[in-house]
């Protein structure tokens, strides 16, 4: 359930063929910037427009006017930024998704269909298709005593060698208002958490977080 394969459809991803060459989803967070400032050179100018050095902004995608586009960033077809986001860069946000009011990005990939909708903190993290962050809910990217995170899901640990590693949703993945992702967060596709959990670890695919230590399989 850790895999890019189990987690992603990589159909709906400009990153498809950077993911391809990693068997974890975290191993790509290390080069997703130097992946856009590549991806971005390849952009047909008549589908995106250009405002800044490295910033790609497809034309039909709307931008409001307090949103900060920090470099190196793509934003995908009929996408929304809304007032007040911050995109402080390496951001790949895809087609058709949502980044909304306040809302804070960094180093991340957002699959197509991606909402991130209200007050938002996504760090360090892989969204995939058609996931959906409630308002409030955030992405902890670092753990308190700054040691490496470790993924861990039942008796398994698995060590990833890094410090910045917010959370993996996998595809038609729905988190609840205010919830915290702990760093090394991992969620399976169509899983569920409930509203203001705190979450870490590995929650396997198809099923509901409702507490810590209460994870039921969906019927």
């Amino acid at each position: 359930m850790y895999t890019i394969s189990q987690l992603y459809d990589l159909e709906h991803t400009l990153a498809a063929d950077y993911l391809r060459g990693f068997t974890y989803p975290w191993e790509a967070l290390k080069g997703i910037k130097d992946m856009i400032l590549a991806l971005g050179e390849t952009l047909d100018p008549a589908e995106y427009d250009q405002p800044a050095p490295q910033v790609w902004v497809h034309k039909t995608a709307k931008v409001f006017p307090s949103a900060y586009l920090g470099a190196p960033c793509i934003i995908g077809p009929r996408t929304e930024v809304r007032h007040c986001a911050f995109i402080r860069g390496s951001a790949l946000v895809g087609a058709d998704c949502v980044v909304g009011n306040s809302v804070e990005l960094k180093n991340v990939i957002l699959f197509d269909h991606v909402q991130t909708p209200h007050y938002n903190y996504v760090g360090d993290s892989i969204l995939g298709y058609y996931s959906h962050m409630g308002a409030g809910s955030i992405t902890s990217n670092v753990k308190a005593d700054k040691t490496l995170v470790v993924v861990k899901g039942g008796d398994e640990a698995v060590e990833t060698g890094l410090k910045k590693f917010g959370a993996m949703l996998g595809d038609h993945v729905e988190v609840g208002c205010n919830a915290v992702l702990n760093p090394g967060t991992v969620i399976g596709r169509g899983s569920n958490v409930y509203p203001t959990s705190c979450v870490r670890g590995v929650v396997p695919e198809n099923s509901i977080f409702k507490v810590t230590g209460e994870i039921v399989t969906k019927k």
